[in-house]
């Protein structure tokens, strides 16, 4: 069944145009003027417009018609033109084509081939649309799905444990799930499991990063945009809303996104509809909705930096991913695993740590957390020469990070009069001094990304 736009000033025409596609299981309007037709296209995305064209104002040349198919083109460039009319020549017809019409018919027309023209300019118009989808898909989101590769959540973790019981209840239904867990825990993946999990898993994992993406590009990227939207827009985008159409869009760090992109999402999460950046025509979409952050989301909101009700949309459940140093009990079974992917990534022969590198994976405080195990791993896949990881080969000691020990010794000398403020600016401090003046492992130690992290210093002053 497609959705049909008529559009001819002849009453007897349009009627019959009518009685033959009701008949036919279509779904049409009708329209006899090419300015209301124009304004609709604005607004409705249609599958075919069958097009006259030849109205008042030019009867016979076709140069109404004509100008109408590229109007057409601009603002609903995947809808198929099927341009009608009575004076039908050889020339009129290779216009029409050169301006972007898709097929011809005479009138009279014969029925049957009207029928077929529609049905298959309707087919194509959605074949078009799952190409132009599949090539926005490939340029947009490759570097996340190698990303967010699938991972085995085998735990010997209580806490995990208890998690992925819940998870499995969770993951069945539609609810909009909220993911909290410090930076490296591996949201993301947790993301994922739930989409493989849910009665969505035909449908495509789609991931954002609110934290990556500037303000000025985070709509392109959300919705999309049409061609000469802005001065690079050179062709049509697909956003990320539209491709995860009956499927999971997680958006990770949503707690970095600005107060005015976070209206914007809410309404399109609220009302299932968005528009392209320099379209007017309302889009619909039937997505999951998976968010994460490891900022303390309720202290944005008490600052005025997150909206409240932008979180009752997003945490229907809420899920706390615990950092590695609270689920010690999976740190070898996550090396192991680690080492035997990297192993066979760098073409290496099976290795084995040694009981001392497993202890030191043991004692170590992992700031990182699961991000940070994993380059651990994978470095010491490369340096290690025998067939062991030796201690030596995990260089953990160079990451000059405290040991758990280290993090229990009292803040500020003792004082106990210290305001929040003076023991957060003395631990960015201090983490700047132990990473050498990076910035980013700072950063990544603390659980923050880059922009929450400048912030912060920002806030307290920090030069």
């Amino acid at each position: 069944m497609a959705s049909v736009l008529i559009v001819d000033d002849d009453k007897t025409v349009v009627c019959a145009l009518e009685i033959l596609l009701k008949q036919a299981g279509h779904r049409f309007q009708s329209l006899q003027s090419p300015e209301k037709a124009l304004a609709l296209v604005k607004q409705v995305a249609f599958d075919v417009a069958l097009l006259d064209m030849n109205y008042s104002a030019d009867t016979t040349g076709g140069e109404e018609g004509l100008a109408l198919i590229q109007k057409f083109q601009y603002f609903n460039p995947d809808m198929s033109i099927v341009v009608m009319t009575g004076w039908s020549s050889v020339e009129l017809a290779v216009k029409s084509l050169q301006a972007g019409a898709n097929d011809f018919i005479e009138k009279p027309w014969d029925n049957q081939r009207l029928l077929s023209i529609v049905k298959n300019q309707a087919l194509l118009c959605k074949k078009d649309k799952q190409q132009a989808a599949l090539r926005s898909e490939n340029s947009l989101l490759q570097a996340e799905l190698n990303h967010n590769s699938p991972r085995d959540f085998a735990t010997n973790s209580k806490a995990m444990q208890k998690l992925l019981r819940d998870l499995n209840k969770i993951a069945k239904s539609d609810v909009s799930v909220f993911i909290t867990g410090e930076n490296g825990t591996g949201k993301s993946a947790l993301a994922q499991h739930i989409h493989h999990l849910s009665n969505r898993n035909l449908g495509k994992f789609v991931s954002v990063n609110a934290g990556a993406i500037s303000e000025s590009l985070f709509e392109s990227e959300m919705f999309g945009h049409i061609r000469g939207a802005f001065t690079d827009a050179k062709e049509n985008r697909i956003g990320r809303l539209e491709l995860a159409d009956q499927g999971t869009l997680f958006i990770d760090e949503i707690g970095n996104l600005a107060l005015p992109l976070q209206a914007k999402l809410l309404r399109a999460l609220e009302e299932k509809q968005f528009e392209k950046v320099g379209s007017s025509i309302t889009l619909n979409t039937d997505a999951r909705i998976v968010c994460a952050t490891n900022a303390d989301i309720h202290r944005l909101i008490a600052r005025g930096e997150f909206r409240q009700d932008l979180l009752y949309r997003l945490n229907s459940i809420e899920l706390h991913l615990p950092p590695l140093r609270e689920r010690r009990e999976d740190i070898l079974d996550l090396a192991k695993q680690f080492l035997q992917s990297y192993c066979a990534q760098h073409g290496k022969t099976p290795l084995v740590i040694t009981e001392e590198a497993r202890q030191a994976l043991l004692n170590y405080a992992w700031p990182g957390n699961i991000r940070e195990l994993q380059h651990v791993i994978e470095r010491s896949v490369i340096l290690c020469s025998g067939s062991k990881v030796e201690q030596s080969d995990l260089a953990l000691g160079s990451q000059q990070q405290a040991t758990p020990a280290q993090n229990t010794q009292p803040l500020l000398n003792g004082q106990t009069q210290a305001t929040l403020e003076d023991i957060e600016r003395q631990v960015i401090e201090q983490r700047i001094l132990l990473n050498g003046g990076n910035m980013s492992k700072a950063a990544r130690s603390l659980g923050l990304s880059r922009s929450a992290f400048y912030r912060r210093l920002e806030k307290l002053a920090i030069k």
